[in-house]
C-alpha cells in the first residue's frame, strides 16, 4: 500500500477577509454585510458568498455605499436644493423618523440638532442614535408634543 503525501496548496484568502486588507471594508461584519447586500463585484461578477475564495490579483469592486442612511434624506436633499434652504445651526424637527434619512441629511447639511419623533421604536439607525447632535423620542405621537 502506498501512501501519496497531502498536496500542500496555498488557500485563498476568503472575500470578506480580503475586502478589509485592502481597506474597502472597515471590519469583516461590515464586508460580510456589503457581500450579502449585492454590492461587490469580483472580476466582474457579483459576488454572493463572504467565504468565497478569492486571488490575490482579483479585481474587487465595492459600490458606493447610499449618502444618507435611508432615501427619504435623498429625497429632503433635493427638496433642499430645489427651495434654497439653508439648515445650517437650525434645531430641526424630524416627525416620522423612521430610520431617519431625513435626520441624516439634516446634519450633513449643518443643522445644530436634530429632534427625532415617532411613534415606533427601534427603527432609527444606531448612527444616528449614537450622534449627541440627535434626540430620540420613540413611542412619541406628534400630536402630544409639548415644547420642544
Amino acid at each position: 500500500m502506498t501512501i501519496t503525501p497531502a498536496r500542500r496548496t496555498r488557500a485563498r484568502p476568503r472575500l470578506d477577509v480580503t475586502l478589509v486588507e485592502r481597506g474597502l471594508a472597515p471590519s469583516r461584519e461590515r464586508a460580510r454585510a456589503l457581500v450579502l447586500a449585492r454590492d461587490v463585484r469580483v472580476d466582474g461578477e457579483v459576488a454572493t458568498r463572504p467565504a468565497q475564495p478569492v486571488t490575490a490579483d482579483a479585481a474587487i469592486e465595492v459600490r458606493e455605499p447610499p449618502p444618507y442612511v435611508s432615501r427619504g434624506g435623498e429625497k429632503l436633499a433635493h427638496a433642499l436644493d430645489r427651495t434654497g434652504i439653508d439648515v445650517r445651526g437650525l434645531r430641526c424637527l424630524d416627525v416620522g423618523a423612521s430610520t431617519g434619512g431625513f435626520t441624516d441629511c439634516l446634519l450633513q447639511r449643518g443643522a445644530r440638532e436634530v429632534v427625532a419623533v415617532d411613534v415606533g421604536y427601534g427603527q432609527l439607525a444606531q448612527q444616528l442614535r449614537d450622534d449627541p447632535r440627535v434626540e430620540v423620542r420613540e413611542r412619541t405621537n406628534a400630536r402630544t408634543l409639548e415644547a420642544l
